[in-house]
């Protein structure tokens, strides 16, 4: 471009959950790279994630920059909570959906103010659509999932076949879907299967999906081309496929500091692993958002010990039942941390990791995971069979794409969709959790076979962003495509 004034200028607004907000900088941050100017609207402590990567990129003559919008206060909410992470209980989950509600109208204004070519924005704010008409600009959506959640919940929204069984764990096959894909109501989101608080605000997020120029998707052509075709189809709009896209994260400080700041000293862990066998270690992590109860963590860490696998354990915190539980953020059995850690076969990580680079070391042979779809894809790209433990959101979808489809994963056997585990929520027993990762992790030809999946995948992820590959062919002509929507103009 021979100005700034000529460069193409993409806002985008991540939500802000990691799950949401890490990948879309990711995009912000490729989209820089081919030559965008790109704008990323945020928060003041949801900045300090990512703002170190993004002054790299301005030291290294890329067009990206931050505007930071100041968080309200909200009765309830302590000061710098501005990430759904951050909420250790329910009550105020609901606050902080309602604080990030209160900066829409200071959003629309900025969009009218800067009146950049495209806004790219994730799903959940859902009135973007609607300024961005207004503009004249093309909305591009970001959902955070894959194609297969996305076709999976438009065939069950289509044809509801949970509505032809007769109980909660009855199962029932999706149909339509090009493979044969197996739920059971219990696995469902409430809303899916009746009217909740959220109906209205999901009926929005669809209707502003069809309005949108088109679907932003982080995924790659060779993990589920045949559900990006279903999509596009299904509900008759663009729709491109530009991932993994953290592997656009090359420098070991990138991987690092990819989320949040870590936790763990990065030689500690990296010095530990390196005294593994290829292969031996088992990475468990439920993601940002899970809560287990005690009685949960309790029997996950029981299964641990009962494995003869070592284990890098990153711990969610636990369940606070409301404001005025004074529990502790992160709990243990007694004695458990000492014993792993004195006998070197495991170590507990208590707040964030760097995932990226754990998953990528040579001696992760499996990963324990919660199925949020920056998992699954990060444990696709460094080639990891995953033992599979969904609870909310895209996560039970997520989890028969791995065990159903691809096949190199195994289900520990959960089967209740739950936001918020209570004391009533049924546990998974330790032997039971213990025999799905012997599975994985004792070797067999059905381990193998799994292995075997995972390296392939991750194979063709790799190639996928390569020059001329599927997603980096997709990323260009994204690009190309919002620039002809801007000349039309």
């Amino acid at each position: 471009m021979s100005s700034t004034e000529d460069q193409l200028h993409v806002i985008f607004l991540p939500y802000m959950a990691p799950g949401h907000m890490m990948p879309m900088v990711d995009i912000a941050r490729l989209f820089a790279a081919h030559g965008v100017r790109a704008t990323i609207i945020t928060t003041p402590m949801n900045a300090r994630r990512f703002k170190t990567t993004i002054d790299r990129d301005i030291r290294a003559g890329r067009h990206i920059a931050l505007e930071i919008l100041p968080f309200a206060p909200v009765p309830g909410l302590p000061e710098g909570c501005e990430n759904l992470s951050d909420t250790p209980t329910p009550e105020m989950t609901m606050r902080l959906f309602g604080a990030i509600n209160l900066l829409q109208p200071r959003i629309e204004n900025l969009l009218r103010a800067t009146r950049p070519h495209c806004v790219f924005s994730d799903v959940l704010f859902h009135w973007t659509v609607d300024v961005a008409i207004e503009l004249g600009i093309p909305r591009l959506a970001f959902s955070g999932s894959g194609f297969f959640n996305l076709s999976v919940a438009s065939a069950v929204e289509c044809y509801r076949p949970h509505d032809k069984v007769h109980s909660e764990s009855e199962p029932f096959v999706v149909h339509s879907l090009p493979d044969k894909v197996s739920l059971t109501r219990s696995q469902l989101p409430d809303i899916v299967k009746t009217e909740t608080e959220f109906s209205e605000m999901f009926h929005k997020l669809k209707l502003a999906e069809r309005k949108s120029y088109g679907m932003v998707v982080n995924s790659f052509g060779a993990l589920e081309s045949a559900y990006a075709d279903y999509y596009r189809k299904a509900l008759g709009i663009k729709a491109w496929s530009i991932g993994p896209v953290s592997l656009f994260n090359r420098e070991e400080a990138d991987k690092t500091e990819r989320g949040d700041t870590a936790t763990i000293n990065g030689d500690s862990y990296l010095n530990w692993l390196d005294s593994k066998a290829q292969n031996s270690v088992l990475y468990v992590c439920f993601g940002s958002l899970t809560r287990f109860n005690k009685s949960q963590l309790a029997e996950i860490a029981g299964a641990l010990e009962d494995t003869s696998c070592s284990f890098i354990w990153v711990v969610p915190r636990v369940l606070k039942t409301n404001d005025e539980d004074e529990e502790e953020e992160w709990w243990l059995p007694e004695g458990f941390v000492e014993r792993t850690e004195e006998s070197g076969k495991g170590m507990v990580v208590k707040g964030w990791a760097p995932q990226v680079l754990i998953l990528e070391h040579p001696a992760i042979g499996g990963f324990l995971t919660h199925c949020g779809w920056n998992s699954i894809l990060e444990g696709v790209t460094t080639g990891v069979p995953m033992v599979t433990w969904p609870t909310i959101a895209d996560q039970f979808y997520n989890e028969k794409l791995v065990t159903q489809v691809l096949k190199f994963g195994v289900p520990v056997g959960n089967e209740y969709w739950k936001v918020w585990a209570t004391e009533e929520t049924p546990v998974i027993v330790r032997e039971k959790i213990s025999r799905a990762v012997n599975v994985v992790m004792n070797g067999g030809n059905e381990a193998e076979e799994m292995r075997s999946v995972a390296k392939r995948l991750s194979e063709s992820a790799k190639k996928a962003v390569e020059d001329g590959g599927s997603s980096y062919n997709d990323l260009n002509t994204l690009v190309q495509d919002i620039k002809l929507y801007r000349q039309k103009r």
